[in-house]
């Protein structure tokens, strides 16, 4: 069921509009150039928006309280807009906690993707929370761009990171759709028991190894992996390490992930959420419907 309803899904997907949000700070330098790359490869409006919070003027020094009021986002993000004059460019400030004010703009206005910069590094409190650039990606209903790249080309290498349940077919649909005639591989990190680890065993032609290649089989077989996806590679070992290597490798220009864990799809895995915190380079994080 899940399979035929991603298919719909990627049937009728077109980059219409696109929800941008920026903190104007540095963190978000990429996010507007690579929406505009885009917005106009595709023929798309962007939506500009900015979350502003009250100051707290008791739990800060009044310089710094004084500097948090004088900023204008409206007047800044009209004239980062205005960069642009050939788009579609519609400016949005509000007080409000941004993965609120992103979650309505995008059922609001139907929005198709979401595109964020980096999150605000903060080492302490992000292993025990969930950052602001995660709980937008959980609370909108569409794929999340991480715009991390400021040398903005059109995406020509795609690598996608599949466990090759649908929703991994389905984010390389989505990225073939977002970046049409880029190259696209996929590499699936394959866990193996201990013994399967013993200098006597070949892995390769284990057990593990022929049900995964059972799985690949089926999963290219899915309506949703784009015909332009090179047949998944294979490797034996750990997530982090396979996916980092392939990276080091073939030097993508965007990341392919599913956000969620192999036993609950409507969260954020760990394996996302560490990708999403120190992206090698951009990154589109795809949920499950």
């Amino acid at each position: 069921m899940g399979a035929i309803l991603d298919c719909e899904r990627l049937r009728v997907f077109r980059l219409k509009t696109l929800l941008v949000a920026t903190d104007l700070t540095k963190r978000s330098r990429a996010v507007l150039p690579r929406a505009a790359q885009l917005a106009r490869l595709h023929g798309a409006r962007i939506i500009l928006a900015h979350a502003t919070r009250k100051a707290k003027v008791r739990a800060r020094p009044l310089v710094l309280a004084r500097r948090a009021f004088a900023a204008d986002p409206e007047a800044r993000l009209a004239e980062l807009a205005a960069t642009y004059p050939d788009l579609q460019i519609l400016c949005h400030t509000e007080a409000a906690a941004p993965e609120e004010m992103m979650a309505r703009l995008a059922a609001q206005h139907d929005v198709d993707l979401v595109v964020l910069g980096l999150h605000l590094s903060r080492r302490v409190l992000e292993t025990l929370r969930l950052t602001t650039l995660e709980k937008i990606t959980l609370a909108v209903p569409c794929p999340v761009l991480i715009a991390h790249d400021t040398d903005i080309r059109p995406y020509a290498s795609i690598l996608g990171a599949v466990t090759f349940s649908p929703v991994s077919a389905y984010a390389l649909g989505v990225a073939a759709k977002l970046a049409p005639g880029a190259e696209i591989d996929a590499i699936h990190a394959l866990k193996v028991p201990l013994a399967a680890k013993l200098p006597t065993t070949d892995v390769m032609t284990s057990d593990n190894m022929a049900e995964a290649d059972m799985l690949r089989r089926g999963f290219m077989s899915l309506e949703t992996v784009p015909p332009e996806c090179n047949q998944p590679e294979i490797v034996p070992g750990g997530v982090h390490e396979v996916l980092q290597f392939r990276i080091e490798e073939l030097r993508p220009d965007l990341v392919v992930i599913a956000s969620g864990s192999g036993r609950a799809q409507n969260t954020l895995g760990n394996y996302a959420r560490d990708l999403m915190r120190a992206p090698p380079t951009d990154m589109l994080v795809v949920k499950p419907a």
